[in-house]
Parts: C-alpha cells; sequence; structure tokens
C-alpha cells in the first residue's frame, strides 16, 4: 500500500547552477511505513546537499526521532553514487547523522553542503589511486564501504569545517587544504592531513587518505 508523504526534492542543475527547492513543496510516492515515521513526533533530521559532479541537489528529512525513512536512506545512496559508474551502495545511515551534527556545529543547521565525493566502487577507487604515486586516495578506502563523503560548505573555511567534524570524536576526519575539502567517515577515530600540512596525528595506524 502506498501513500503520500513529504520526502525530498531531487534537481539536477542545468550550466552547473546550483538550485534547492523546499522539501515540503514536493509530494512524492513513499510506503506507509516512511509517511507514518515522517508524521511522528520527534526532532526532525534534514540535509540539503548539492553534488559538484553531478549538479544534483537534495533536500532531505531523513530520520525523525530515532527512526530512520527507507525512503530517504534509498534517496541518499542514489544520490552519492559513484558519478563515474552510475553505481551506488548502501550507506551507513550514522554518516548522515555526521554530516547533520557537522551543520549543528558550525550553527548552519539549514545550509547546503557540497559534496565533492560520495560512494566509490573498487574501480574507481583504483583509477584514482593510479593517477600518482601519491594521491592521498587509500587502497581500503571507506568510500567503498560506503561509510565515506568528502565536503565542503560553502562560506565556510576547510580549516574550521575540519574542526567541527573534529569535535564530534565519530569516526575519521581528513584535512585536505589544497583541495580544500575535507573527509568524513564513520570508520575508526583518526585524523590526517593531506597536501600543504604535512603534520598527521590520528589514534590508529592506517594507510594515510580516505
Amino acid at each position: 500500500m502506498m501513500a503520500a508523504a513529504t520526502v525530498a526534492t531531487l534537481l539536477i542543475g542545468s550550466g552547473g547552477s546550483t538550485r534547492i527547492a523546499r522539501a515540503e513543496e514536493t509530494t512524492v510516492a513513499a510506503t506507509t511505513s516512511d509517511a507514518e515515521i515522517l508524521a511522528g513526533a520527534g526532532a526532525r533530521y534534514r540535509l540539503r546537499l548539492h553534488h559538484l559532479h553531478t549538479g544534483e541537489d537534495i533536500d532531505i528529512v531523513y530520520r525523525v526521532g530515532d527512526q530512520y525513512v527507507p525512503g530517504a536512506l534509498e534517496a541518499l545512496d542514489y544520490f552519492l553514487r559513484d558519478h563515474r559508474t552510475d553505481d551506488a551502495s548502501r550507506y551507513d545511515p550514522k554518516e548522515f547523522d555526521v554530516l547533520h551534527s557537522v551543520m549543528e556545529k558550525l550553527h548552519k543547521p539549514n545550509g547546503i553542503i557540497d559534496i565533492v565525493c560520495g560512494y566509490r566502487t573498487p574501480w574507481s577507487n583504483n583509477f584514482l589511486r593510479a593517477r600518482s604515486a601519491n594521491t592521498g586516495v587509500a587502497e581500503h578506502s571507506q568510500h567503498v564501504l560506503a561509510k565515506a563523503i568528502d565536503i565542503r560548505v560553502p562560506g565556510i573555511q576547510t580549516r574550521t569545517l575540519r574542526d567541527a567534524a573534529l569535535s564530534l570524536h565519530e569516526g575519521g576526519v581528513g584535512y585536505y587544504p589544497v583541495s580544500q575539502f575535507v573527509h568524513v567517515d564513520v570508520g575508526p577515530v583518526r585524523e590526517w592531513s593531506f597536501g600543504r600540512v604535512a603534520r598527521v596525528r590520528r589514534s590508529h595506524r592506517l594507510s594515510r587518505g580516505d
């Protein structure tokens, strides 16, 4: 049985432009379970994302209280697909909680997050690693496990974004000052820098990179 529920707006930008629509303006088909969750009590967890490679935007409520919205998670999985192959994977929903918490730390709960990289297939990960001898891309990347996302937040310095992510102590945080993005994942808690800042600090000895 299907019911109408407001879940998300996914827009494809033209000419590289960014266009975000309010989630409440779009009604899509959802399962009864999704509708019941979205109608329930509890805090609403919302993400507004812009994908720098596909030009797509999504504005979505993915969680209400302690319940994730299955249809919203599927929409996010597709949105974060490998843009080189169009393959998608099932993300660990805790990764979305990390994004949400980072935006709260920045006092921008309704701000837009630019996605530099989401899911990577093993092929795509190997392709990036093969570009040079020192790419900063880990052989066993959390991106391949659908547990990592590389992000920017318009108007926020990369260092400030890194510090907000580090304050959560929720997983890996990589600082890429030259490329101007921050890697956040829900793997082991650790920290590293790649590029102009050579100092690496982390609580677990893993291969450098994301």
